[in-house]
């Protein structure tokens, strides 16, 4: 198949994970006579396509494993990566439908998902498939979100992990679904409670970064009423950095034995907050790659002012896709004209 953008042959930033198409509701547009009928933007999105998105938005050279299902959403999600730069020869065309999420915003901005996911190609990975499509120049691997925690591909997607601990930077986010981890939905998709912790522990304990946001760990650890005790908990369960990300408050940075550390996120006009978290993460992987930190030892070594530059950064980027509808990254050239702004402010 033709590609419009070249395979990296650096070190690679590879995201794994699910492809979903997001529903969208348009604010203004007239729901009908009864206004029973809402109005919905198709938008790309999911956790692997946001954050491979965003990286090939800042030029950081990003591949996306993902395996591609039927419906005739299936181009556009290729055809949004390609646009930002991503290698997209790691996408596996599956028979199986595409994931599909119909979202409803909070007067905040915040997310609420309604997900038609059962059966759906992104839950069906192999050992075999992941073998083929991995970037030989993998110098970090992401994955995260519902396609590491559901059965039966979570089971491939874990042992690849495990097989890159020491010879890539392995970073898992659980952005938690709770629907789909839990209960009848849930249940339909082979997830329970129990075994969604389970599998998400087997991946921490192999990740080298690690970024859950407040509510997800308000899911998995339900009496955690301290949200510093418990980053520095996540710490020391093998990570060598995790970033606790709670909405507009204070960003906490955690490293073993070490104090935890506090960012405040830019003020923003916030449109809404979808693919905040994406996007920070990418902004993170990028200014890692860009540090040259692609291996366990640099990233230790990696002195705290150094350390929260590149998340200062990463906040920014997720900052400036909040100001903006869906997840919708900004660009390199976005981003540093923001730091100037940002740099101007503060002289």
């Amino acid at each position: 198949m033709d590609r419009d953008v070249p395979v990296p042959t650096g070190p690679v930033l590879t995201v794994l994970g699910e492809l979903v198409v997001d529903l969208l509701p348009v604010p203004d547009a007239d729901a009908g006579p009864e206004g029973t009928a809402p109005h919905y933007v198709a938008r790309p999105g999911g956790n692997a396509l946001n954050v491979a998105v965003a990286a090939g938005r800042l030029a950081t050279p990003v591949a996306l494993l993902a395996r591609l299902g039927t419906g005739p959403m299936a181009t556009a999600l290729r055809r949004h990566a390609e646009l930002s730069g991503v290698d997209v020869s790691g996408m596996v065309a599956a028979s199986e439908p595409v994931s599909l999420a119909v979202v409803g915003l909070g007067p905040d901005g915040s997310p609420d998902y309604g997900f038609h996911v059962q059966g759906a190609a992104d839950w069906q990975w192999t050992d075999e498939e992941l073998a083929a499509v991995l970037p030989p120049a993998t110098a970090v691997l992401h994955v995260g979100s519902i396609s590491s925690w559901t059965p039966p591909g979570s089971e491939a997607i874990a042992r690849l992990a495990e097989r890159l601990t020491g010879t890539a930077l392995v970073s898992v986010d659980p952005n938690l679904r709770p629907m789909l981890a839990g209960g009848p939905v849930g249940a339909a998709l082979g997830n329970d409670p129990d075994g969604v912790r389970a599998r998400l522990d087997r991946l921490v304990a192999v990740a080298d970064v690690v970024k859950v946001s407040a509510e997800d760990l308000a899911w998995l650890e339900p009496d955690t009423t301290d949200l510093d005790d418990a980053v520095q908990r996540w710490a020391a369960r093998g990570p060598a950095l995790v970033l606790l990300t709670d909405g507009g408050a204070p960003l906490r940075v955690a490293r073993p034995g070490r104090p935890v550390l506090h960012r405040s996120p830019p003020e923003v006009t916030v449109v809404d907050t979808v693919g905040a978290g994406d996007s920070l993460a990418a902004g993170l992987f990028s200014g890692l790659l860009a540090a040259g930190v692609t291996g366990r030892a640099a990233l230790e070594q990696l002195a705290d002012d150094d350390l929260l530059a590149l998340v200062d950064d990463a906040a920014l980027v997720a900052a400036l896709n909040c100001t903006r509808v869906g997840a919708d990254p900004p660009t390199a050239a976005e981003l540093a004209a923001a730091k100037e702004q940002r740099a101007a402010r503060t002289a």
